[in-house]
């Protein structure tokens, strides 16, 4: 054994301590001890709502414990070889154990990373919305360009996206696209990408191949399910109709079956044409508005408390978070964490994990301190 593994072994030793205290299993433990005792009751399933929501529950706690569980019998098995490794040195058993240590060194990282992911609505489906800003063609373009970009994220990333509005462009690029992306901390992981993006690269649109700098917003909302009530008064909301475009067949270019909704009194506007149905577009395009409200009204919470405001200015919509540059040369910085990657093609192909991994960390310590 060399002093490096041995201390390396120390330091994953301290984490797994640590990350008890994180995770507040003192508290989570007996919890789900209570629950599975709920749950082995006779007619636990008379009140199936009552049930479901407590299975919920306690498959959010084993999502928590279960890991920590499996990275400490590793650890505790690393030191039984080491110290066997000590008395007896064999290497294939130290090759053995170097793999297991990388391993559990990997899933304590994973398992970190996840500890900035507590938030109260961090483990919801999120909705992406996407819009150019000024610019015409060449935004557009860029917009099209970053819904791609987090759609590639998504199904790396194991989960599924939903188109739910796209509003394609006359000449090329989009208009606006909503996505709707579904998987367990959806929303905690795509929080770090509200903002806006700012592109910079020879435009394929001037005949002068002159560069050029565009700007693309994104906004990211919790999907929230029927128990959290949103209030939306009807005589607030005026709702257009209209005649959807793009791809769809002879149907959406025949009736009016898109849905605009405007809640006049915060300006929100949403859309949905995706579907053939009239009906099953205003239920998309509600369930965008709800979505849209709740975070607004999450956002004016926060706004009230001084001690974090700072944070919430360096995500909040309207300021630059991140820069991608094609040319003269290839980078992509996110301003907030000042983290730098000159691979710009992997990323816009949906290699976000590390500027979200650094916003999260950073985020976390922010809140913690």
């Amino acid at each position: 054994m060399t002093t490096d593994q041995l201390e390396r072994l120390k330091q994953v030793e301290t984490l797994v301590s640590e990350l008890r205290g994180y995770l507040d299993l003192d508290q989570r433990v007996p919890r789900l001890e209570q629950l599975e005792a709920m749950m082995a009751e006779p007619g636990f399933w008379d009140q199936p709502d009552r049930a479901r929501t407590t299975i919920d529950e306690a498959n959010r706690l084993k999502g928590w414990i279960e890991p920590w569980n499996r990275a400490s019998e590793k650890v505790d098995t690393l030191r039984e070889m080491a110290e066997l490794l000590e008395l007896e040195p064999d290497e294939d058993l130290q090759t053995e154990w170097v793999g297991e240590l990388e391993s559990v060194e990997r899933s304590l990282e994973e398992l970190e990373l996840r500890t900035m992911l507590q938030g109260e609505d961090d483990v919801r489906d999120a909705i992406v919305t996407v819009q150019p800003g000024a610019g015409g063609l060449e935004s557009q373009d860029w917009a099209e360009m970053l819904s791609r970009m987090y759609t590639r994220w998504a199904e790396k990333s194991g989960f599924s996206v939903s188109v739910l509005d796209l509003q394609p462009g006359e000449e090329a690029g989009i208009k606006g696209a909503t996505l709707e992306i579904k998987g367990e901390y959806a929303y905690g992981y795509l929080k770090a990408e509200k903002g806006v993006h700012r592109l910079v690269r020879i435009s394929p649109f001037d005949q002068q191949s002159r560069r050029h700098t565009s700007f693309a917003s994104v906004f990211v909302y919790p999907v929230i399910d029927d128990e959290i009530e949103v209030e939306i008064d009807e005589g607030d909301l005026r709702i257009d109709t209209f005649r959807a475009s793009g791809a769809g067949g002879q149907h959406v270019n025949k009736t009016d079956s898109a849905i605009r909704i405007t809640h006049e009194p915060t300006g929100i506007v949403v859309s949905c044409q995706q579907e053939r149905s009239q009906h099953k577009n205003r239920a998309t395009a509600m369930k965008m508005l709800k979505a849209a409200l709740y975070q607004r009204a999450l956002e004016e919470k926060e706004a009230e408390k001084a001690a974090i405001e700072a944070t919430k200015t360096d995500i909040a919509w309207g300021h630059q978070i991140r820069s991608y540059v094609f040319q003269p040369y290839t980078m992509v910085n996110d301003h907030r964490t000042e983290l730098k990657d000159s691979d710009v093609h992997a990323v816009m192909d949906g290699g976000l994990d590390p500027f979200i991994e650094a916003f999260l960390k950073q985020y976390g310590a922010q809140q913690s301190s």
